[in-house]
């Protein structure tokens, strides 16, 4: 239950990267946070567990599209 309290502890957190090594560690992070609560909701198959994997996925999504910034445009 430790992977839970740091899953919703990294939720909770404040999200103001000033670099982009920030933003590569928050979101490996949230990757390994994710991998870790679904080897719990494997067994268990409780539906707050797959709720709280999606909302730490949209929350990488977001430091991923970040991390890729804004396409070059041809001109």
């Amino acid at each position: 239950m430790e992977t839970i309290q740091k899953a919703i502890e990294f939720e909770n957190r404040k999200f103001s990267f000033k670099t982009t090594s920030d933003r590569i560690v928050a979101a490996r992070e949230a990757k390994d946070l994710i991998l870790a609560i679904n080897e719990i909701y494997k067994k268990k198959k409780d539906a707050k567990l797959m709720d709280l994997m999606k909302r730490l996925t949209v929350i990488k999504q977001k430091i991923e599209k970040r991390l890729k910034g804004r396409p070059l445009t041809a001109a």
